[in-house]
């Protein structure tokens, strides 16, 4: 009963007359100054395009090392899937060699079985004469040890068979949590490039424009360090000046997060692209390419060169010479020709 009242309905009392009037007028002030304030809560602030280009150009940044992490995770979520795949393979072929032994292991124990039946005093009475009695007797030995031997090769097929199963499995789940983090890193990165959009859609079709002139990296004003080379350069070999010969080509591409080409690039996947042309295999992201050759110091840079920015390793480029790089920036800028300088240097790595 005390748990019945507990959960009671209250009674609704009725308000009228005076105190009706007083309920409305309070209940309007509140939602008159709740509606105040939730309008100033929510107001966004008015930006300049200046504010804008800081905002978006974070935003960027941010989605270019959500897609690095991106293509890390796929390149092993793609090695993952490949091992799935051979283990899977060799386990039907060892099953099948299985399956066989098997069944010669059968058919020996069956005919054992049938002349197994015979006692060997039996066999020695029907037996023609003694040396044909010795005979089988030795044959039969030598039948027991390669029977022995069949169950031994066949359990060992089993043990094999056991760990690839457990093998594939666990590789199994590691691809499982390989896409678990591929749709978290695509959910990441979708969500601050729309971020990105509307901030650029306050602007007017000039100030856009102007803008993403400006974003990561593409300001045509910005001047070359003074420790960088000066004058024409040469790529190192052959290799290089072929890579560099894929960037200027890929000049004008789109950019899209995880492309590779040939239509479209994200920044490492323009400088894989352009060393794949060449015959030189590089890895997928950046922090792994800027490991895959020798590292060189600014003044040094010759073209062909891979260059590196921010503290994360987050962006590369090209470097074609004369202070200048081809890299692919962001969703709102293609594949372009940027000075070295326009985004924070990390480090340079000679490839070839």
């Amino acid at each position: 009963m005390a748990a019945q009242r507990k959960h009671r309905k209250p009674r609704h009392r009725s308000i009228s007359g005076h105190t009706a009037r007083t309920a409305a007028t309070l209940a309007l002030a509140g939602a008159a100054s709740g509606a105040a304030f939730e309008g100033t809560g929510h107001a966004e602030p008015q930006l300049t395009p200046a504010q804008v280009k800081a905002k978006v150009d974070r935003l960027y940044h941010e989605a270019e090392i959500a897609t690095e992490q991106y293509n890390g995770t796929k390149e092993r979520a793609e090695a993952a899937e490949d091992r799935v795949d051979e283990l899977q393979d060799e386990a039907a072929r060892r099953t099948e060699r299985l399956n066989s032994a098997r069944t010669t292991l059968g058919s020996a124990a069956t005919e054992q079985y049938r002349t197994g039946a015979i006692a060997p005093s039996m066999q020695l009475a029907l037996a023609s004469d003694p040396d044909t009695y010795l005979d089988r007797v030795m044959l039969a030995d030598r039948a027991g040890t390669r029977q022995a031997a069949a169950v031994q090769r066949v359990q060992g097929q089993l043990r094999e068979l056991d760990r690839l199963h457990a093998e594939a499995d666990r590789k199994s789940d590691e691809l499982g949590a390989h896409r678990a983090q591929l749709r978290k890193h695509k959910k990441d990165i979708n969500g601050r490039l729309a971020s990105a959009e509307r901030l650029l859609d306050r602007l007017t079709a000039a100030e856009r424009e102007q803008l993403t002139e400006g974003l990561h990296g593409g300001d045509a004003d910005s001047r070359a360090s003074r420790d960088l080379p000066r004058g024409p350069l040469k790529a190192p070999n052959a290799r290089a000046a072929q890579a560099v010969s894929y960037a200027y080509g890929a000049i004008g591409s789109p950019y899209v997060w995880g492309a590779t080409g040939p239509n479209a690039f994200d920044c490492s996947g323009l400088t894989q692209a352009a060393y794949r042309s060449a015959g030189v295999s590089l890895p997928r992201t950046t922090y792994t390419q800027i490991n895959a050759g020798r590292r060189v110091s600014r003044s040094e840079l010759a073209p062909g060169d891979l260059v590196f920015f921010y503290s994360g390793i987050s962006h590369v480029g090209l470097y074609v010479g004369n202070g200048q790089m081809i890299h692919a920036p962001n969703p709102n800028a293609p594949v372009r020709l940027a000075p070295v300088d326009s985004m924070p240097f990390s480090g340079a790595t000679r490839v070839a």
